[in-house]
């Protein structure tokens, strides 16, 4: 309870705002529209740029997830060189209101982070320190922040996929970030309640590779700042986006409940076990869709 205390009070006395607290962000973008993105990151007063991904002869061979890990690793150079976290997120990516104003995930002054998820997919929760700050896991690259350090370890790991599994291929390296850069003494952290949406319509890639075509927060932080694509065309958009939200909140419980979220060996093997089953049960009692 004690930790959940601290990530609130954190957030009330505007201790640690991400505005405050990281260099720029950067969207990483195909053809897609960002200007509501834009729109809400200027409001926040955020600094941005947006990297699109033009077509090159070379590229005709690559499969989709090898593309996205080029435009990552785009982003990943330019964050190499802050001094402070960047955030880096997708196209689709839509936050929720007061963005600017949430927290960051880790502590400013920590020299060992790897990533934070600001969005989580499929996530796990391993530790929390008393601060509230929550080590964690998660697949999926819709938005997350890194440091000039792990931002150069992540560039390594363009080499690897395409070593070990080739350009041509699909590969899921964004589920391999976690322990990629554990195995390099870093610490990521995932957000005590989801900072936006990943708003994409489904992914043909996904499903022919056997994986779930779309992916959505669990629990948000509030209320989103604008319609996410894939209720966007919809008849009745608010009839869209509330079955969407409450099949994701949903899709959460049952995560945690049967012990996805937090493991039970995770728990047995944990010095703060109280610590740890107030972070997983307290985040899903929310009324936010």
């Amino acid at each position: 309870m004690r930790a959940i205390a601290a990530t609130v009070a954190n957030q009330k006395l505007g201790k640690n705002h991400l505005v405050n607290c990281i260099s720029r962000v950067l969207i990483i973008a195909y053809q897609e529209s960002t200007q509501q993105l834009e729109e809400v990151l200027t409001q926040e007063k955020l600094q941005y740029e947006v990297l699109r991904q033009g077509n090159k002869p070379e590229f005709q061979h690559f499969s989709r997830s090898y593309l996205c890990l080029m435009n990552h690793r785009r982003a990943w150079a330019k964050a190499a060189q802050e001094d402070r976290p960047t955030i880096i997120i997708e196209a689709d990516f839509v936050p929720v209101v007061n963005f600017g104003k949430l927290p960051l995930p880790f502590n400013p002054n920590q020299t060992d982070v790897g990533v934070s998820w600001l969005y989580t997919c499929a996530p796990q929760v391993y530790h929390v320190s008393v601060d509230g700050y929550a080590e964690g896991f998660s697949t999926s690259t819709v938005a997350y922040t890194v440091t000039s350090k792990s931002a150069r370890y992540l560039i390594e790991l363009v080499e690897e996929v395409r070593e070990k599994v080739g350009a041509a291929n699909y590969s899921t390296w964004d589920s391999t970030v976690d322990s990629f850069l554990r195995h390099r003494k870093l610490k990521n952290y995932i957000v005590w309640r989801n900072y936006g949406e990943h708003g994409g319509l489904p992914n043909p890639e996904h499903y022919q590779n056997k994986l779930s075509r779309t992916h959505r927060a669990d629990v948000l932080y509030g209320k989103l700042t604008f319609t996410p694509l894939y209720a966007a065309h919809a008849r009745s958009r608010k009839l869209k986006l509330l079955t969407v939200r409450l099949k994701a909140r949903l899709k959460g419980i049952a995560r945690l409940v049967t012990g996805r979220f937090l493991r039970v060996k995770v728990i047995r093997g944990s010095s703060v076990p109280a610590r740890l089953i107030s972070f997983a049960v307290l985040r899903q009692l929310s009324l936010q869709v």
